[in-house]
């Protein structure tokens, strides 16, 4: 039996075993430590297996996960996110779909900390879901806001996406965290846009909500400054090169904790919350994390990834036809996978790929991430429409997803933008200070 072949019935054995719900890290280790004992030997495979996940979990770098989780934990506890809607709402509610445009706007503030789509996606639902639903909002409007607002968690710095493709790639979790601030904002205006020409077209979808004196407005803007300053000082900072990933991470989490102080929201039940969440996304992380690098060696022993790069400049196609291809095929794979399995399953393949044909690694980072995001509100998984669903559960599944068709078409356009303009991936990064 052919390297090749035994390659494809480890992938055949990995699907079946995701299929039976068994946890991806757990399952990547399996088919690897197997792979590898029948290409190589058993000793290789135990010795990988043994000595791989304490080397790897030791890493310094690697704190920077926990951190960033902890103070979107903290973040979350403070109301921060109930702060932001409310400033968002005050300057824009008056509008047709300015409650949704809030939601979307928050959302975007939210995951400058939280890091995540869920906690996004359940943050705002909480808050936003019941405003739209008092102004005889379209529950598809109001859904598919929430549901595709929150996936800018993973956009939008800190991302654990952008950490989890940094690692497996080996590149700068700093300049991944640049590049995806201006495609965030690119992104965050193109939802914006949709819902103003969903609700104008439909003003039925959308009706407008009070108008707040300008006083109001002001007021619900202070309350939000927190936000501001403390991503400013975080991704600022490693701008400037004043500290890096893992110091900004600490002095958010330093931060957010300080805030939720003020604000008296830190209890000794608050505080076990976070840590119990922040321990829990960590050892979530880290086993696919190590889960990955245990498989990566069976796959290079499998020569599949070397065989695809060859068959791709086989085929002369150009460049932007490969990148159409693998835009395909995520998306494809989103249907199905959620998104940290597509990354670990995919990079190993096709990040060599990429960077043969000339693609700076940086700019493919954000452009995967974005993929991801549709990933998270396409059927049949999509997660965030089942975070949303638990929270808006009277809205049936047809109707979230019809409401997320008008925002998965912003995705594909901005994409489309990032493929024409990259430099809005490389500027911040490539002026960056150290």
């Amino acid at each position: 039996m052919s390297q090749t072949t035994i390659g494809f019935i480890g992938f055949a054995a990995l699907l079946f075993l995701l299929a039976l719900r068994m946890p991806i890290g757990i399952a990547m280790m399996l088919v690897g430590t197997v792979g590898i004992a029948v290409l190589n030997s058993p000793d290789a495979a135990l010795r990988i297996l043994g000595e791989f996940p304490y080397a790897y979990s030791s890493v310094y770098a690697l704190s920077v996960i926990p951190l960033f989780v902890l103070m979107g934990n903290f973040a979350s506890a403070s109301g921060l996110g109930r702060d932001l809607y409310g400033a968002a709402y005050a300057w824009i509610g008056h509008r047709r779909g300015g409650l949704a445009s809030a939601t979307i706007l928050a959302c975007a503030g939210f995951a400058a900390l939280s890091g995540s789509s869920v906690a996004s996606a359940a943050t705002m639902g909480k808050v936003a879901l019941p405003e739209m639903r008092r102004y005889r909002y379209d529950p598809r409007l109001a859904t598919g806001a929430v549901a595709a607002g929150g996936t800018l968690g993973i956009l939008i710095p800190p991302s654990t996406a952008m950490i989890v493709y940094a690692l497996l790639t080996e590149q700068s979790i700093g300049k991944l965290f640049l590049a995806g601030f201006l495609p965030g904002l690119l992104l965050t205006a193109l939802f914006v846009v949709t819902i103003a020409v969903v609700a104008n077209l439909r003003p039925e979808m959308g009706p407008p909500g009070e108008r707040q004196s300008i006083g109001r407005r002001f007021a619900a803007l202070m309350r939000s400054g927190a936000l501001l300053a403390i991503v400013v000082i975080v991704i600022g900072g490693i701008y400037l090169g004043i500290f890096t990933e893992t110091e900004a991470a600490a002095v958010g989490a330093l931060l957010t904790m300080l805030y939720t102080l003020w604000r008296r929201s830190f209890t000794r039940a608050v505080l076990s919350s976070a840590l119990l969440d922040t321990i829990r996304t960590t050892a979530f992380v880290f086993l696919i994390l190590i889960g990955a690098h245990v498989l990566t060696p069976f796959l290079a022993l499998t020569q599949i990834p070397a065989d695809l790069a060859g068959a791709l400049k086989g085929l002369a196609l150009p460049p932007l036809a490969v990148l159409a291809v693998i835009l395909a095929i995520y998306m494809i794979l989103g249907m199905f996978l959620e998104g940290f399995a597509m990354l670990v399953l995919t990079m190993p393949i096709v990040f060599p790929i990429v960077t043969a044909l000339g693609y700076d690694p940086i700019w493919f980072g954000i452009f995967v991430v974005i993929v991801l995001e549709m990933g998270l509100i396409s059927p049949p998984v999509g997660i965030n429409v089942f975070v949303v669903k638990g929270v808006a559960g009277d809205v049936p599944m047809g109707q979230i997803f019809a409401g997320i068709v008008p925002f998965w078409i912003a995705m594909i356009v901005c994409v489309a933008i990032l493929v024409a303009f990259p430099d809005i991936a490389l500027v911040l990064p490539n002026t960056m200070m150290r």
